[in-house]
């Protein structure tokens, strides 16, 4: 009988974060795959947890997951870990989790903290709908392409950046999305956490020649939502379709009225004529 693929939230910073059935998992597993097998021994000293590590990143991903695949077939169960945060999120082990499911493994969540979402929740900024884009492509062309595609997202932005491309990103999305409020939050959990609330062009200005340490989180302000203008036609036919679809007269020409801001007794009037409102 195969074993199970436990997917085990680590913490972001501060390692009182870590719960305790994600220690108890770590103890009975039969091995843990690490993005960093030192970063995770450190951890696993400090909680005096001496369950045998292997190798798994970006690099080793495809070789490392067949072998870690063998051992979970044969009855082994595996913990997945990375550095930080919640594996398999802008995370290489994406493609593991993928392996598991493609030959039947079960595959368990033992949840922790995320940086992305703990960065929405401080940041101040819509937090009801969000968009979460992890790192942005290396490659310029990409980029760009990338971006001015969300240039119209009306959801709120998060990216993960490293330090050294930091300062080049904020003008990237300056360019690209034009000064907006942000949210540049780094050393979540950590002693040092900061949480700067500023707007892109602040940012550019602010980070041009300054030296920075650590990951960060960059949240966005989505755009404003473009608003539509409907003539009177296209509210009468929205109206018909709700019509068609079941709804009265009346309740139809009240929900078009809604949607198109334009009176309802202008679009019930133009419904009801003999010509449909044409």
């Amino acid at each position: 009988m195969a074993g199970v693929l436990y997917i085990v939230g680590t913490p972001i910073g501060n390692l009182g974060d870590f719960s305790p059935r994600a220690i108890e998992t770590l103890q009975s597993c039969d091995f843990i795959a690490a993005e960093d097998t030192r970063v995770t021994r450190k951890l696993l000293n400090h909680f005096e947890i001496t369950t045998p590590t292997v190798s798994y990143h970006e690099h080793n991903s495809r070789t490392a997951g067949e072998r870690i695949l063998d051992r979970v077939l044969a009855g082994e169960s595996c913990a997945l870990v990375t550095d930080a945060g919640m594996p398999a999120v802008s995370d290489p082990g994406e493609a593991l989790v993928a392996l598991m499911h493609t030959h039947g493994v079960r595959v368990e969540a033992v949840p922790g903290p995320t940086a992305f979402a703990t960065a929405v929740a401080v940041s101040g900024l819509p937090s009801a709908r969000f968009t979460f884009e992890g790192f942005l492509p290396v490659q310029n062309a990409q980029r760009r392409a990338l971006l001015q595609e969300l240039a119209s997202e009306t959801r709120t932005l998060v990216f993960y950046e490293a330090p050294h491309r930091l300062s080049k990103t904020l003008g990237d999305l300056l360019d690209a999305f034009g000064d907006r409020e942000a949210a540049l939050v780094k050393e979540l959990t950590k002693v040092h956490e900061t949480v700067e609330r500023t707007t892109l062009r602040e940012a550019v200005e602010a980070y041009r020649e300054k030296e920075v340490r650590g990951e960060f989180v960059l949240v966005v302000r989505g755009a404003q939502p473009q608003k539509t203008v409907w003539s009177l036609p296209d509210a009468v036919e929205r109206a018909r379709a709700l019509e068609q679809a079941g709804m009265g007269k009346t309740q139809a020409a009240k929900t078009a009225a809604r949607e198109s801001g334009l009176k309802k007794n202008d679009i019930y009037k133009a419904l009801t004529e003999p010509d449909g409102g044409e």
